[in-house]
């Protein structure tokens, strides 16, 4: 008898122990179904993550087989899964644009770009900083480079230096070619310098 009740003891320890081990799946299997859920989820926003990512850029960008601008960075991103897909410069970037001739018609300066491949469109942002090959300097807290249209804008208000120290003031603005050569400024206004003329001298500067 002895013998027997010892045998239905093990008997209820073992079915105790197989109910606990089957709790305990359970848990886990349920634990590990959310994580899946997470993960899925996860892999399924992966659109948002940068396809590739660089930290210390100096390069030479080209298109066509003709080299357009040097790009100077501490981090660079592109996110080509996003619509629109773009380049990320969030910690500056410092540009260098090239004519034909791979001469530098303008330098740029900015706290933060964005670079919109499908549009050829660049958006810079904070302190932007530009300066033309004949020394005209443009500063402005945002400002759109247009490849496609061959054209630099903005609707933020602009200061310009230009070479000879003269400085206007645009309101609301300006546009300009690319090589930043001729441009129309909005709502203008500023100090102009005007070089001294002979007494006997019959031309006279005028400004509007």
């Amino acid at each position: 008898m002895l013998s027997k009740e010892r045998l239905n003891i093990k008997k209820n320890n073992i079915g105790i122990t197989f109910t606990i081990l089957v709790n305990v799946m359970l848990v886990l299997f349920s634990s590990c179904s959310d994580k899946d859920k997470n993960l899925a989820k996860a892999i399924s926003d992966r659109d948002s993550l940068p396809t590739l990512h660089t930290i210390g850029v100096n390069t030479l960008i080209s298109d066509s087989g003709i080299t357009k601008y040097k790009i100077i960075t501490e981090d660079w991103k592109i996110f080509s899964k996003k619509e629109p897909p773009y380049w990320a410069f969030e910690k500056g970037v410092y540009l260098e644009k090239f004519d034909s001739l791979l001469n530098i018609d303008a330098s740029i300066k900015a706290d933060t770009a964005y670079y919109y491949e499908r549009q050829k469109l660049w958006e810079l942002k904070g302190n932007v900083h530009i300066q033309n090959l004949r020394g005209d300097k443009f500063d402005t807290s945002q400002l759109y480079w247009s490849e496609q249209e061959r054209k630099i804008y903005s609707k933020r208000p602009i200061r310009i230096e230009q070479n000879d120290k003269s400085i206007i003031n645009g309101k609301f603005g300006f546009e300009s070619n690319q090589e930043l050569t001729q441009y129309t400024i909005f709502n203008s206004s500023g100090v102009f310098t005007v070089k001294d003329t002979p007494p006997d001298s019959t031309k006279t500067d005028s400004i509007k």
